[in-house]
């Protein structure tokens, strides 16, 4: 066995030092982090991968629910309520009559903006 070593360092020298006990404790103990452990390096990137993901969508969120509130609060006053029911729900009173005039550069702005979302 000790020949066939001996000859693998003769023809390649860069090879002696894995002779050494302590080099082959060393890579044992690299690979077995790198690989094969619970808690292993590539087993951390993932969950750190996640981590970083949950955060984002974790401050999309509160910017939503900031603007939320701040819709809620609008909403209270009554003069506010009775502008949003005409612009979006096109309500009016008995004695009114509503008039949409649709314009063709704003139908594609709208396109163009729901196309992107």
């Amino acid at each position: 066995m000790k020949n066939w070593y001996q000859n693998l360092v003769a023809n390649y020298p860069f090879l002696r030092f894995l002779g050494s006990r302590y080099t082959l404790v060393l890579i044992f103990f690299i690979v077995w982090m790198l690989f094969l452990d619970n808690y292993s390096y590539f087993d951390h990137r993932i969950l750190d991968k996640e981590i970083d993901e949950l955060e984002s969508n974790k401050e999309y969120y509160q910017e939503e629910i900031t603007k939320d509130e701040k819709s809620i609060k609008e909403m209270n006053y009554p003069g506010y309520i009775e502008r949003y029911a005409r612009e979006k729900y096109y309500m009016k009173r008995d004695s009114e009559d509503i008039y949409i005039i649709d314009i063709e550069e704003d139908r594609k702005k709208d396109s163009i903006e729901g196309a992107k979302l």
